[in-house]
């Protein structure tokens, strides 16, 4: 970029610290404004970054930041745009941009691996960059999620041409992307408060499709309604876990393990044992190891390496408690509690979270904790998460969390729970859970959700653990 100044509005978010760090190691001079100081933003002043917490613009910003010429300006809508910084470059003409179209500019000027859907892609973005980390390659990700083996949602390799991007479709931000490698894992409905129908999402998508440069590959998973629109020079590639260009045979389960043969066009990856062994992260490999393969860089046997030792993203089925089974002295087995948390907040993520603790420990009674996340996805899928949560034994709903939604009449948690069919459902408020949880009789526990559940997770963990 020619401007070699960036100034970030909401500079204390995780996804707009990732690209300080990015650009920092890049060279340039990053200074940012957020409303409160926290732990990221003390590492991102150690680091380099000149970050100040009060509206003010002779404090918030630096003297060399003040010249629109040569300072970019970049922001967060969760910043309001009556603020005095926010003004400021406003009037003063500098050029303002989102997150979303910085992130367009780090695909312009590397090869970016993209990965767009409506689920599975946190965990498909977090394979492909744990894999290139450890084949050598190296890559810069900028990650949905924490990934538990960097404890960091950003992975820095100044030298290396690739980027891993995780293409939000939301607001349509993953339009500004211009990727080498795009990969699409899913397209059912979804943030319908933004698109109105599936035809428009399914539209959005059609039009990302169409953004891959010359020269580049696109993986689409097989049946989606989608009907990619490529370019002439884009190579297309299908996948899915049984079918398709990449794929997955020889599925083994046992011992709280499973195991694959990862299928390319021309060979295999023989014997690949999954870190986080759940159903849907079969086909989740083989999106990540189709385009890894794709880049030209992937060894087999450092990516088998890197697919066993991959932990997962924060929040994406990950245990929090796992106590092993007992045997008492006339050979009676006692189950250890486990408690599992996953960030599913769609009727299809649900359900295929559901199956996979299912199919981990059948014949184990299940009780699940979901949490709904927006008024409108509440409203548009009730019947899609019943159909879902039936599949559990016990099924507890909080309220919903509305995020950035004002109440909508006659939606409630209640639309679900009374669409439920199971024989144990309860509806309670989320200052309720943990004492509901310690008074509970349960095997299994998964709790669910976009929301603030996560910051009852710890307190859940603490009381399974006291049972």
């Amino acid at each position: 970029m020619e401007k070699r100044k960036i100034y970030f509005v909401g500079a204390g978010g995780i996804g707009m610290a990732a690209l300080e760090r990015y650009f920092l190691a890049k060279g340039y001079d990053v200074a940012g404004y957020d409303r409160t100081s926290s732990e990221l933003t003390e590492h991102l002043e150690r680091e380099g970054v000149r970050m100040a917490f009060e509206d003010d613009v002779e404090k918030a910003v630096p003297e060399g930041f003040r010249n629109p010429a040569d300072t970019l300006v970049v922001y967060t809508p969760a910043v309001p745009e009556d603020t005095a910084v926010m003004t400021f470059f406003r009037q003063g003409g500098f050029e303002m941009i989102k997150r979303a179209a910085l992130l367009g500019k780090v695909t312009r000027e590397s090869k970016g691996l993209c990965f767009a859907g409506t689920h599975g892609k946190t965990t498909t973005s977090s394979m492909a960059a744990h894999i290139l980390h450890n084949c050598g390659a190296g890559c810069n990700a900028f990650l949905g999620g924490v990934l538990r083996n960097y404890d960091s949602n950003f992975l820095l390799a100044p030298e290396s041409p690739w980027s891993v991007i995780e293409a939000d479709e939301f607001d349509r931000s993953f339009h500004h992307l211009s990727p080498w490698i795009a990969v699409v894992t899913a397209t059912d409905p979804d943030h319908l408060d933004i698109y109105g129908t599936e035809e428009a999402y399914l539209e959005s998508f059609a039009r990302f499709t169409e953004l891959v440069r010359p020269g580049g590959a696109l993986v689409v998973h097989e049946g989606l309604k989608l009907r990619p629109r490529p370019g002439e020079d884009v190579s297309v590639y299908s996948y899915s876990r049984d079918h398709g260009d990449f794929h997955a045979e020889n599925v083994r389960r046992g011992n709280g393990e499973i195991r694959f043969d990862f299928v390319y066009p021309g060979g295999a990856i023989r014997d690949i044992n999954l870190g986080v062994p759940v159903e849907v992260n079969i086909e989740n490999a083989v999106a990540a190891l189709a385009a890894c393969w794709l880049t030209g860089e992937m060894d087999a046997e450092l990516a088998r390496e890197a697919m066993g030792s991959f932990l997962g993203a924060k929040r994406r089925f990950e245990f929090w408690v796992k106590e092993p089974d007992s045997v008492d002295s006339e050979g009676n087995v006692a189950h250890g509690h486990v408690m599992i948390d996953d960030y599913a907040h769609h009727p299809d993520e649900l359900k295929a979270s559901i199956g996979s603790v299912k199919a981990l420990y059948p014949g184990r009674e299940l009780t699940v904790v979901f949490q709904p996340h927006l008024y409108t996805r509440t409203r548009d899928f009730a019947v899609g998460f019943a159909e879902a949560l039936d599949l559990a034994d016990d099924v507890i709903l909080l309220d919903i969390y509305p995020a950035r939604e004002l109440p909508i009449e006659g939606v409630t948690s209640k639309i679900i729970l009374d669409r439920l069919k199971c024989a144990k459902k309860t509806l309670i408020g989320r200052e309720d859970l943990i004492e509901t949880i310690k008074k509970r009789n349960f095997e299994i526990l998964l709790t669910a959700g976009a929301g603030d559940i996560s910051d009852l997770v710890p307190g859940v963990a603490e009381a399974v653990r006291l049972r």
